[in-house]
C-alpha cells in the first residue's frame, strides 16, 4: 500500500511539472507568434519582462503611410505611392542597432563619432550636419527626418523621412524612391500615448526615437536635451539661447531619461 502511495504522489508531481511547462511553452508561443515585438536575436530586447511597455509599442498605428494604411475605395489612385521598407518591422533572430542622433551642443568634443558610424541604422533630424563634425556626429546617415519645408539634398543611401502637417506635404509620396512619410496617426499617437498630449505636437526628435523603437531592436541616443552648462543649443551652431517652441522639450526629455532608466534605450550624454 505504501508503494502505491508513493506511485501516484509520483504521477501528481510528473502531470504537475508537465502542465507548469505547457503553459510556459504556450505563453511563450503566444508571445512569439502574436506580436510584433517577439524575441529578437539581442541579449536583451525591447519588450522583455514590461508588459505595459510591450502593450505601448505595439498599440502603435503603422508608422508609415502607404498603400496599406488606407481604405479600399482609394486603393488604385494610391498604388502610385511606395510601399513599407522591410527594415520597418521586428523579426526573431535579428538584432538591429539602431542610433537616433539628435542636435544638442552637448555633441561638441563628444567624440562619439566612430561609436554612432558603428549602428545599423543612424537616423538624424531636421538640420542636423555631418561635414566637419565627423569626430563627434559620425558621417553614416541612413535615415533623415524632416519637415518638407526644411528638405535639404541628400545622397541616395539616405531615406527620407517627413513628418506632414499639411495636405500639401503629401506630394511628396509621389517620389518612388528614399522618402517616406510618416503616419499623421502615429504622430497622433506619440503625443497622446508617450507625452500625455504635451505641447502642441511632438517634436521631430522624439518623433524619430519613438519610429526607432519600432523598427530597431537596440536604440542608442545621443545628442539630446541641454549641453554640460544647461545651455539648449545646436552643436553646428553658435546660438546657446534656443527655445523649445510649441513642442514640450522638457517633459520629452524627461520621457527620454526615464526610458534610459528602464534600460529600453542608451542614452549618451
Amino acid at each position: 500500500r505504501m508503494m502505491l502511495l508513493r506511485l501516484e504522489k509520483d504521477t501528481v508531481v510528473v502531470w504537475l511539472l508537465l502542465s507548469i511547462t505547457a503553459v510556459a511553452l504556450y505563453s511563450s508561443y503566444s508571445w512569439n507568434v502574436s506580436s510584433p515585438f517577439s524575441r529578437c536575436g539581442c541579449p536583451k530586447c525591447l519588450g522583455d519582462s514590461d508588459p505595459y511597455f510591450r502593450e505601448l509599442l505595439t498599440a502603435a498605428p503603422e508608422h508609415f503611410l502607404s498603400k496599406h494604411t488606407i481604405s479600399e475605395d482609394i486603393f488604385k489612385w494610391w498604388k502610385i505611392f511606395s510601399s513599407p521598407q522591410d527594415v520597418a518591422g521586428h523579426n526573431p533572430g535579428r538584432c538591429l542597432s539602431c542610433a537616433v542622433v539628435g542636435n544638442s551642443g552637448s555633441l561638441k568634443k563628444s567624440h562619439y563619432g566612430p561609436l554612432i558610424d558603428l549602428h545599423d541604422v543612424v537616423m538624424r533630424i531636421n538640420r542636423g550636419q555631418t561635414k566637419g563634425f565627423e569626430a563627434d556626429v559620425g558621417s553614416k546617415t541612413t535615415h533623415h527626418i524632416f519637415y518638407p519645408e526644411s528638405a535639404k539634398k541628400l545622397d541616395n543611401s539616405t531615406q527620407l523621412v517627413f513628418v506632414p502637417f499639411k495636405i500639401a506635404d503629401l506630394k511628396w509620396l509621389y517620389i518612388q524612391n528614399h522618402v517616406r512619410i510618416l503616419n499623421p496617426a502615429f504622430i497622433k499617437y506619440v503625443h497622446e500615448e508617450w507625452l500625455d498630449k504635451k505641447g502642441r505636437y511632438p517634436s521631430t526628435g522624439f518623433l524619430i526615437l519613438a519610429l526607432s523603437m519600432q523598427i530597431c531592436d537596440q536604440v542608442d541616443v545621443f545628442g539630446f536635451g541641454a549641453d554640460q552648462n544647461g545651455n539648449w543649443h545646436h552643436y553646428f551652431e553658435k546660438k546657446t539661447s534656443l527655445k523649445t517652441g510649441p513642442h514640450a522639450g522638457l517633459h520629452e526629455y524627461e520621457t527620454i531619461e526615464r526610458l534610459d532608466q528602464k534600460e529600453k534605450i542608451k542614452l549618451f550624454t
